[in-house]
């Protein structure tokens, strides 16, 4: 199904006033449109007035390339390129040339996307926008040329590149000529990846494909307008050629979230300012010495009293469905947090969230496992047991930070990997043993904090740090109480003595040269101390990245990995 947005009043010069609903005798027929997805007859006006969305339904309607810019980039700054670049016909295909011609006639356009430099809410970026009304959006000679010259030039100024998708693939008529575009196009973008600039694909509908196949899915991030068709094989296809049934939705914006294909869905409206956004958290991050904001000044504000507790105590607290999880942490210590989703794979794994956030004016990649406190959310959640797909997205996520000088924050709290038959058959020994690969070479420095159970390998996955924090109640052990009695002892209700024995808690843990740190908790990490606790973990946060980020990237590797060499 689309989740189209459905929206009842819009700004008219700053006032809200509502749409017309139906067309009236008072008024002419042209100033109607027809929306071809709720058959709703709709006021013109009203509509371009909503971003070109219907108001009744929700349903996008397709833009000219024009158009879009006018959306996106500030007034008077956008500069076309590459306009007098010509079609070939090098396959002499039968009345081509003369379907270009009249596609140029009707268009007013040369081809199939505008490129082009501007500035979007002050950011300078190199913009393409591919036109959906030229040849269906095919890719020729043409559109792979434009769109590779501007990436090129993109390269050589140090600008972002924003390209919006909308294609019916390769153009047959110039065959394998078109073909290449893809190899072409994706060559650019390697040398502009290379060079550590960001890239950001908007997908429309329908964006399939050659397109698909080649810069419409190697965005750093990618995002796509609601209810936007996306696929390699278009639905026609795949139903006239192995005849399968294609179930609702199938290959949707929505869907593509859901499968961990795409980091999310980008409403019309929303446009201009999250792609600023994104360019200012992807600005390269390499930090010099960094000055201590004041509001972190205040040591008394963090002095908290230590209270006695038994190991078992500890556990049942690190367990408790009140402490905070990732996700409060992240919400109250950072700033402009932007998640994004999946593993470009198969799924978005609940139990990982992770994204861009900034601390003190200063970008970072944020990573936690995630619980639940209800049964719906845990359900979701999986009860903060990660799936491969999760640690798959999560180092994902550190190679794009690896790339933009980012620094990792991973939050930990699992009481472990998910162990079920389809964790096995996707590779859960694999992708976790990865992530430890992986992160024992990343360029940027890693922090993991574990706030609630650090359960076995399914917590060292996200705790290959140069530094490793606890909090005071958390726990952090080779598996659980109750597992480890079971083994050991063959009884699980011995699991309390099987805590102690164990060495799990913090302050075990700190003095065996396990961890670096314990964040004290005066009491419990609730809610209800959130603000305490959020305060101390800024200024810690802070002083490490003071720290390390001053640091060459081969100090920083070399560090991490005597740490673990050490044990």
């Amino acid at each position: 199904m689309f989740n189209f947005k459905k929206t009842n009043y819009i700004p008219v010069d700053g006032k809200q006033r509502k749409m017309h609903n139906s067309p009236s005798e008072h008024m002419p027929a042209d100033l109607w449109m027809k929306c071809d997805a709720c058959g709703e007859m709709l006021l013109k006006e009203d509509v371009v007035s909503n971003h070109y969305v219907c108001y009744k339904c929700g349903k996008y309607f397709r833009l000219r390339s024009k158009t879009r810019i006018k959306l996106i980039a500030d007034k008077g700054s956008f500069v076309s390129w590459d306009d007098d670049l010509e079609t070939t016909d090098p396959l002499s295909f039968p009345e081509y040339k003369d379907k270009i011609k009249k596609m140029q006639e009707k268009t007013k356009l040369k081809d199939g996307v505008l490129t082009g430099e501007c500035t979007i809410d002050g950011e300078k970026a190199v913009v393409c926008v591919c036109d959906g009304r030229f040849m269906m959006g095919s890719m020729g000679y043409v559109v792979g040329e434009k769109i590779t010259r501007a990436v090129e030039q993109a390269t050589k100024k140090k600008l972002p590149v924003v390209i919006f998708t909308c294609s019916g693939g390769a153009r047959m008529q110039e065959g394998m000529i078109s073909l290449m575009q893809m190899a072409k196009t994706s060559a650019a973008l390697k040398k502009h990846s290379d060079a550590g600039l960001f890239y950001l694909t908007v997908l429309t509908d329908p964006t399939t494909g050659g397109v698909t196949a080649s810069f419409a899915m190697l965005g750093d991030v990618i995002l796509a307008e609601p209810g936007s068709l996306v696929g390699f094989a278009g639905p026609r296809v795949i139903e006239q050629t192995i005849g399968q049934k294609l179930p609702d939705g199938f290959q949707r914006a929505e869907f593509l979230v859901e499968h961990g294909l795409i980091d999310g869905i980008i409403h019309r409206e929303d446009q201009a300012d999250t792609i600023a956004r994104l360019i200012r958290l992807h600005r390269n991050c390499d930090l010099q010495k960094l000055d201590l904001p004041e509001i972190f000044q205040d040591e008394a504000a963090f002095n908290m009293p230590k209270i006695n507790r038994s190991v078992w105590e500890r556990v049942e607290i690190a367990r408790s469905k009140e402490r905070l999880t990732a996700l409060d942490y992240i919400d109250e210590v950072f700033e402009e947090f932007y998640e994004l989703h999946g593993d470009r794979r198969a799924a978005d794994d609940g139990a990982i969230i992770g994204g861009i956030a900034m601390l003190a004016g200063k970008p970072v990649t944020v990573i936690g496992q995630q619980k639940g406190r209800t049964t719906k959310e845990n359900i979701f959640r999986n009860f903060g047991m990660p799936q491969p797909e999760g640690y798959v997205k999560a180092l994902r996520l550190m190679k794009q930070a690896e790339k933009f000088k980012r620094p990792i924050i991973c939050f930990v709290d699992t009481p472990g990997a998910f162990c079920g038959m389809e964790a096995e058959e996707h590779g859960q020994g694999q992708a976790i043993a990865n992530n430890l690969f992986e992160m024992a070479g990343i360029k940027v420095p890693i922090l993991s904090l574990v706030i609630g159970e650090g359960g076995s390998g399914g917590a060292l996955a996200l705790a290959v740090g140069n530094e490793v924090w606890m909090m005071e109640n958390a726990t952090y052990s080779v598996l659980s109480p109750e597992g480890f009695a079971s083994i050991l002892w063959k009884d699980a209700s011995k699991a309390s003595h099987a805590a102690q024995v164990m060495k799990m808690t913090a302050s075990d843990l700190l003095e065996l040269g396990i961890i670096e740190k314990v964040i004290e908790e005066q009491n419990p990490a609730t809610t209800d101390n959130i603000h305490v606790i959020g305060n101390l973990l800024k200024k810690e946060f802070y002083n490490f990245m003071e720290k390390y980020c001053s640091l060459d990237a081969s100090l920083i590797v070399d560090d991490r990995q005597k740490r673990f060499r050490a044990f």
